[in-house]
């Protein structure tokens, strides 16, 4: 299993055409403020603290509290408080409407392109109304300055979010080429790694087997006229049926994992064990804890194989199904036969487990398939709930 990093969200309210310029919040942030502030001074400075002073204070007020509110309202809600907000406020006072800059950025934010657009269009159209109504001619710069601050901005970010989105496309090309590379290598591995065995297989064992074939015809043909050559024939059989078995085991050996595969000296499973928790739990979430009982000894190849293989099986069902919080892995050396647990504190099985996937492996029964081709066994306990508990067991001499 693998870790997927965090990925830094953005805020909840950021869902539109600029959702993802994380940078621009602050400057957001400061903008509204200085413009409000300025408003509410030069306000005050041109008709005092009289006729509608407080509210027009209260309403700055207002509309400063509702944006800092973007993080407890759902985000359209919040921006149609907001606009209502400032639009009250820019008829009490029109200073500001100079408001309408960040909030015209805000919109972009939080809206899709279209429905942004008429926001900053109604935004624009408030502001140039209350321009007008205070001055006594029409002012083209008072028409046309807002008009074209807003399709600049509106244009500048529609080019920014095509420019961000074909990056995206690029990345998730790679992605995908990255993905597609990956899948014909290990391809390519799987068809090697095929040819390789039935080279060895067709080398050794198959060759080996029609020798005996041979041999033992051989011998049937001359039992009763000449015993003693048939004799010889069937121990040259038995020989070569030895180094045929001997081939096996070092066939099956190369199929052991890399890390099983140390020279003399202390047991390599334990250890082996604790590295692939250690390299599941760093990609999870799961607490993976490896307990070792008795005193480690070499083991067959074979049956550390089949142990890994089935902690590695029985930890990736509970790190892809469970939902556990911990899991604990004991592995115990008896003096007849050494055990494998693997207990977790996940949902259990459910009572109708479904229908094996031919496609996602063998799973359990394969499992228990290999421990039984070893003398082996496999109990598996679970309650809806409660967890599930896996214990494998190997004897150490098989009949």
């Amino acid at each position: 299993m693998t870790t997927s990093r965090s990925r830094p969200t953005a805020p909840t309210w950021a869902a539109g055409i600029l959702g993802r310029a994380n940078g621009l919040v602050t400057l957001l942030h400061a903008t509204l403020v200085v413009l409000v502030a300025a408003s509410a001074v030069r306000y005050l400075s041109g008709h005092g603290f009289g006729d509608r002073a407080p509210w027009v204070l209260a309403g700055a007020a207002t509309l400063l509290a509702t944006y800092a509110a973007h993080r407890v309202l759902p985000s359209q809600v919040w921006l149609a408080l907001l606009i209502a907000v400032w639009f009250g406020l820019v008829l009490l006072a029109p200073s500001f409407a100079w408001c309408a800059v960040p909030l015209s950025f805000v919109a972009l934010r939080v809206l899709p392109f279209r429905p942004a657009c008429a926001v900053v269009a109604g935004m624009v159209v408030t502001t140039v109304v209350t321009w007008t109504r205070m001055s006594d001619r029409l002012d083209p710069t008072i028409v046309l300055g807002p008009v074209c601050v807003a399709v600049l901005a509106v244009g500048a970010y529609r080019a920014l979010e095509r420019d961000a989105l074909a990056r995206q496309a690029l990345l998730d090309d790679l992605h995908a080429a990255q993905g597609d590379l990956a899948d014909a290598q290990h391809r390519a591995g799987v068809l090697a790694e095929r040819t390789r065995l039935s080279r060895e297989i067709h080398d050794s064992v198959a060759q080996g087997l029609s020798s005996i074939n041979l041999l033992l015809q051989a011998a049937d043909r001359e039992w009763d006229s000449r015993p003693a050559a048939a004799r010889e024939h069937a121990a040259q059989a038995a020989a070569t049926a030895r180094d045929g078995l001997d081939e096996v085991r070092r066939v099956v050996r190369d199929l052991a994992p890399a890390e099983l595969a140390s020279g003399p000296g202390d047991p390599a499973l334990p250890a082996v064990l604790r590295q692939t928790c250690e390299r599941l739990a760093a990609h999870s979430a799961v607490e993976i804890r490896v307990q070792v009982h008795g005193t480690p000894v070499r083991l067959d190849p074979e049956i550390e194989t089949a142990l890994l293989r089935t902690a590695r099986g029985a930890l990736a069902n509970v790190l892809e199904h469970a939902a556990a919080t911990t899991a604990v892995v004991t592995l115990t050396y008896q003096p007849d036969a050494v055990a494998l647990d693997v207990r977790d504190d996940g949902r259990g099985l459910p009572e109708r487990p479904p229908p094996a996937d031919p496609d996602r492996g063998r799973g359990l029964a394969g499992i228990r398939s290999r421990l039984r081709e070893l003398g082996g066994t496999l109990v598996l306990e679970s309650e809806p709930g409660e967890g599930t508990a896996l214990a494998a067991s190997v004897p150490l001499e098989r009949s």
